[in-house]
């Protein structure tokens, strides 16, 4: 269902049904969710990729699934879409770095599994990315939450409207994508390496500002950034760090 290992204290998923063109189905998203709970609770693990097994990223969801839906009573519906939704706020609210390596094509729930990383690796040739839903009677409804929050409203709105398969670089483009690559899982590793340079306590309230201050008005906002301004400089990563800036600009004259 899902490869799992760690290189240099980062995490690598690995979507492991290729011959699903790596699906989503209930099962998958369960064993997400669970390893994302011990990934979260190891503190030696500094960063977090997904990539796909063979040719594809992830497809969205299994299609045998998808007709099993048919017969789902509202309840199941309920029940079935809210598993979903806790996987993609789970990665997106995930307070260590996440990184989709995509490899291939990333379609549907897949473009929305790439979507709530942090960052987006392309494969330069490989890469697809798109919104079939409209094309079947469905509504792109969880994903597009947070495709309007990457993108803004009028390019979510053009590819969740239109059904378009766009490539990696028209993703660039458009700012879904962050990097085009020709080895994508190698290229997000090296990535992942260098982020640990970084306060990893100053990246989890960057982040969570970012999600935060989107919600609030421009004055409310503002409260919370002073306060948040607060916290962090009577954080011990600030007061190291900026010991050691200071150090490191009196060396340098």
């Amino acid at each position: 269902m899902i490869k799992y290992y760690e290189e240099d204290n980062v995490a690598v998923i690995i979507l492991n049904r290729p011959e699903k063109r790596n699906a989503l189905n209930r099962d998958m998203v369960i064993a997400l969710k669970e390893r994302l709970d011990e990934i979260e609770s190891n503190n030696s693990i500094g960063s977090l990729i997904f990539s796909g097994e063979g040719k594809s990223f992830c497809s969205g969801v299994d299609l045998e699934y998808l007709n099993e839906l048919l017969n789902f009573s509202t309840v199941e519906n309920e029940k079935d879409s809210t598993e979903l939704a806790e996987l993609y706020l789970k990665i997106y609210k995930f307070p260590k770095p996440t990184i989709a390596a995509v490899n291939g094509a990333a379609i549907a729930g897949g473009c929305g599994l790439a979507s709530v990383c942090d960052f987006i690796f392309a494969d330069s040739t490989n890469a697809k990315f798109g919104y079939s839903e409209i094309k079947i009677g469905f509504v792109p409804a969880i994903v597009s939450i947070f495709l309007i929050k990457r993108l803004g409203e009028g390019n979510a709105k053009q590819m969740l409207l239109s059904g378009e398969i766009i490539d990696g670089k028209r993703a660039c483009e458009i700012g879904l994508v962050n990097y085009l690559s020709n080895d994508t899982l190698n290229d997000s590793l090296e990535f992942a390496k260098k982020l640990k340079e970084n306060s990893a306590y100053s990246f989890y309230l960057t982040k969570k500002m970012l999600s935060t201050i989107s919600n609030l008005s421009v004055d409310d906002a503002v409260k919370y950034c002073i306060n948040l301004n607060t916290i962090s400089r009577n954080s011990e990563d600030f007061k190291n760090g900026l010991f050691n800036f200071i150090i490191n600009k009196r060396s340098t004259k």
